[in-house]
């Protein structure tokens, strides 16, 4: 196989989206719309991938700059598609083989369709392949113009005559090129059309004129090379994405109870038998295990739940894990590296950031638990607070196995609680709680006999 360079278009500003962000940067359905071209375009293990980047270039080539192997090219201004690809020039003036070109904003093209459109390109030896597509309502592409079973042309829609545009196979912007000679005709594209831009797809008439093989591949299914050029758009695109997702999901054996409101991301992993409630948001490298349940209103972002979670209403867990067994919620918030053990509880209204709770160890209400190691069998009792910051740095809070935190507890860190020790309701623990020991701040109760009625006596007073 001859060596295989791909070329991204990503340099255009999307008026209709109506925003200041690169259009590749929109989301569809929680990841970037530019990274599913990427990931599709890593499976042909191209030698080199070269992104052409204009409006918003340097905020595009920062969102890019960790994946691999990526170069960049400016296309200042945007003159149309063949000055997009002459602006990669450069970075491919010595290579050699095919050149494949992509959109930045058709997120739907699969990693199959590209590997069909260069084994046919290979396959008959030709000097460019285009990928088309049979549409129910071509309007806005370019249309495949055939003269018998042969392409002739692409022309755009502003420029098709009326009969053109009746043609339903359309020109899905994306092409297998021989390198060899493609910048020096590329650079032979007149601006004679409406918008007065050099137009990449006029390439195909050049090459017909000159006698060579122009070949084309049909998508299977038209929904692949479908763009995004609208708030609409992007939305519409999101939903056949989520949707792909789901009943993926379902066929592998979970049971989402309402499709519709079950918001899952692309790279997220979930177990058979888990159960999901409506109006639930699962995103990013999120794996859950088998048989969990997550209640409705739930979102969990980056996050690993083990087997036999149970995930109450309205909690927000991201970047933490679960382990088999635990429980969470209602109304709980995991953050920032939290991770519960098999079989701990964590209640209502609780937040655990960057904390340890241990196995069977329960935080059931109104707590907050940041910065600590909480063994295993420890109960942590109604408003217990970590003070895990003194102004300046945070501080670690230990509790060891078996023991008790008593109620409106602040345990000013750092501080370590011992095994099987006890801290009464209402203390503030400054220094390490020893073993086995019970710890106490309050002083002894007072009842003052007959309080009430004298204070009720002064309030009646004049």
């Amino acid at each position: 196989m001859p060596p295989l360079h791909v070329v991204i278009l990503a340099a255009g500003k999307g008026t209709r989206m109506r925003s200041d962000r690169a259009k590749v940067l929109h989301r569809v359905a929680g990841v970037p719309m530019i990274d599913y071209v990427l990931d599709a375009a890593a499976v042909l293990h191209p030698a080199s991938t070269t992104v052409v980047i204009g409006h918003q270039a340097e905020a595009l080539g920062a969102a890019l700059s960790e994946a691999p192997g990526l170069s960049f090219a400016n296309q200042a201004p945007q003159l149309g598609t063949a000055h997009a690809l002459l602006a990669a020039e450069p970075q491919l003036r010595a290579a050699e083989g095919t050149l494949v070109l992509l959109s930045g904003d058709v997120p739907l093209l699969s990693a199959q369709t590209l590997e069909r459109l260069v084994d046919r390109h290979h396959g008959a030896h030709a000097a460019a392949t285009v990928l088309t597509a049979v549409v129910t309502s071509p309007a806005g592409y370019g249309r495949i113009v055939r003269v018998g079973e042969h392409i002739e042309r692409i022309v755009e829609d502003r420029d098709a005559t009326s009969a053109e545009r009746e043609i339903r196979e359309v020109n899905a912007g994306v092409y297998a090129f021989a390198l060899n000679g493609l910048f020096e005709a590329v650079r032979g594209i007149a601006a004679e059309n409406t918008q007065r831009e050099r137009y990449l797809p006029d390439l195909i008439a050049i090459y017909r004129r000159r006698g060579l093989i122009v070949e084309t591949v049909a998508v299977s299914d038209p929904d692949e090379v479908l763009g995004v050029n609208s708030r609409a758009e992007l939305a519409a695109l999101g939903r056949k994405v989520r949707d792909r997702k789901n009943a993926g999901l379902m066929a592998a054996g979970v049971t989402l109870e309402d499709p519709a409101t079950a918001y899952i991301g692309r790279d997220v992993e979930i177990g058979g038998d888990t159960i999901v409630h409506p109006g639930v948001t699962i995103e990013g490298r999120t794996r859950i295990g088998m048989r969990c349940e997550i209640r409705s209103g739930v979102r969990i972002a980056d996050s690993t739940l083990g087997d036999d979670v149970v995930v109450l209403d309205h909690c927000v867990i991201a970047d933490s894990a679960v382990e088999n067994g635990a429980r969470v919620g209602p109304f709980a918030h995991l953050r920032n590296g939290a991770a519960l053990g098999p079989e701990a509880r964590v209640g209502n209204f609780v937040e655990v950031k960057k904390t340890a709770l241990g196995e069977g160890s329960k935080a059931l209400h109104l707590t907050y638990l940041g910065d600590a190691v909480i063994g295993p069998n420890v109960n942590i009792g109604a408003g217990v607070i970590t003070c895990n910051y003194d102004g300046v740095n945070k501080h670690q809070t230990t509790i060891e196995s078996g023991a008790f935190v008593g109620s409106d507890t602040q345990l000013i860190a750092p501080v370590t609680v011992g095994k099987d020790a006890y801290v009464g309701t209402g203390t503030t623990v400054r220094k390490d709680v020893p073993p086995g020991a019970l710890a106490v701040s309050a002083g002894a109760q007072r009842n003052i006999a007959g309080w009430v009625k004298g204070k009720r006596k002064q309030k009646a007073d004049p």
